[in-house]
């Protein structure tokens, strides 16, 4: 199976520290708010999935998801989280460490398109 996401080292070594000290992690693909569209990281359950919130996938152990109607303009993307140098003005974890995750896309192939795992609904 394609996977619909996936995350670099450098991102990897973040989300260690930041379980570490949070436990459990998820991601939730910002629609805009704040920061713009960006994954957002967030001690597990400290932020409430919606009922047309769809799961991409796991990303080093933790849930991605993203907005059903947002997810209609990534559909035919892969998505690879990695981590930058600055502060973002969102609420995810690692804005105090003077980083903040982001989402690199790129248009999937038609080979991958054939075997690409669906998104699924909490």
């Amino acid at each position: 199976m394609t996977e619909r996401i996936s995350v670099t080292d450098k991102a990897k070594e973040v989300i260690d520290q930041l379980r570490e000290k949070h436990g459990d992690l998820m991601f939730h693909q910002s629609g805009g708010c704040c920061d713009g569209s960006t994954p957002m990281c967030f001690e597990k359950g400290e932020f409430l999935i919606g009922s047309r919130d769809l799961c991409l996938g796991t990303i080093h152990g933790c849930e991605f998801y993203m907005a059903e109607d947002q997810f209609e303009y990534y559909k035919n993307s892969h998505i690879t989280v990695d981590v930058s140098e600055g502060r973002g003005s969102s609420f995810s974890l690692e804005i105090p460490l003077g980083l903040r995750f982001m989402a690199v896309s790129r248009i999937l192939t038609d080979q991958e398109c054939e075997s690409l795992r669906p998104p699924e609904y909490p």
